[in-house]
Formats: C-alpha cells, structure tokens, sequence
C-alpha cells in the first residue's frame, strides 16, 4: 500500500486508557495500543505521501523520510505544512 494521508482531525478529549483491541495485529505481538485520544474529522479527502516529501518541512531527511513518522501516532507540524495538506484534501 502507498502511503496517503487521509485527513485533518481534532483531538476532543484527553488522553485515556483503554485495553480492548482496535487493530488486527499478528497473534504473537497481541498488540491493543492502550493509550488513546478522541478526534473529530475537521476534512477528510486523500493525498500521496510521497509527492509531498519534497514539500514539507518537518521531514529533514527527504531520503530516510520514514524515520520521521515511525513510532509515533502524532506528529507536530509548521502552519505551512499543515496549509499544503488542507490545501490538496
């Protein structure tokens, strides 16, 4: 699968704790990701990744761009980033 960002969402609550399974992970792993938020879409549409590589500024290694995103569920961004993205949703 391509990589696409699918949105814009708010977070509508705090963080919270909750063990029952969300995601189909492989029966060794028995992942449930406990730490959770609410969100609410603000837009929705999809974009490729990849053609924004070049394009935004919190991905420093246009290279190794994955390094950027890999463990983390969130990730701050600069108001222009964040403009191109809505821009193209």
């Amino acid at each position: 699968l391509e990589p696409k960002i699918v949105g814009i969402f708010e977070v509508v609550s705090e963080p919270y704790e909750d063990s029952k399974k969300i995601f189909k992970s492989p029966p060794h792993l028995n992942e449930t990701y406990p730490l959770r938020i609410k969100i609410k879409p603000v837009k929705l549409g999809e974009v490729d990744f990849k053609p924004l590589i070049p394009k935004l500024k919190f991905i420093t290694n246009k290279k190794k761009w994955s390094g950027h995103l890999m463990g983390r569920a969130m990730r701050e961004i600069s108001e222009e980033d964040y403009k191109l993205i809505e821009n193209l949703l």
